[in-house]
């Protein structure tokens, strides 16, 4: 989810001064009381909405409060927040039904969340991106970044640990499968 528009609520002032300073780089949106509706429909959208006072339901917002204000000072806030918008929607992928979060390392499913370990998350990024299943030669050599000619079941306990874990948080058997031609995601 990327950061589409700035909108700014009740203050033409500073929509005209950022418009015509930097209408190159961002989209801007001035709101007010005549078009407030408007402002109800983007709640959950991930518009950066400038306001002057808190607004608990917006999820992208900046308050300012203080005046007289330096157009530098804002701009600082919105490069800020256009960052943490960025790594926010780098760090959410979607898998199946769950949501793999790359920054918590942690999947979730309906409110209920399964932290992971760096090699569980890795394992399944890859077996995710993976076009075919996925066999432990090539799991040792991608995801564990070693190739061995000795026998080892380091993949197999780690793919049956992680199972295991899944199925007890969210009952879910079918989230790794096997194949005859290796592992993957459904």
């Amino acid at each position: 989810m990327s950061l589409k528009r700035i909108i700014i609520y009740q203050n033409k002032i500073l929509f005209n001064i950022l418009n015509e300073l930097y209408s190159d780089k961002f989209s801007f949106l001035l709101l007010d009381e005549k078009n407030f509706n408007d402002l109800n429909s983007i709640k959950e959208s991930s518009d950066l909405i400038i306001v002057n006072q808190n607004n608990s339901n917006f999820k992208n917002q900046i308050v300012l409060k203080d005046f007289p204000l330096d157009i530098k000072k804002i701009l600082k806030l919105i490069n800020i927040n256009l960052l943490k918008n960025s790594y926010k929607s780098q760090s959410q992928i979607k898998i199946g039904l769950y949501n793999l979060n790359l920054n918590s390392k942690e999947i979730s499913l309906n409110n209920k969340k399964l932290f992971l370990t760096e090699r569980e998350s890795n394992l399944i990024l890859f077996l995710k991106n993976s076009a075919s299943p996925v066999n432990i030669n090539q799991l040792q050599k991608e995801v564990w970044g070693y190739i061995s000619d000795l026998e080892t079941h380091t993949v197999e306990t780690h793919i049956y640990r992680l199972r295991k874990k899944i199925k007890e948080k969210f009952d879910d058997n079918g989230f790794i499968t096997s194949t005859q031609n290796g592992y993957t995601i459904n």
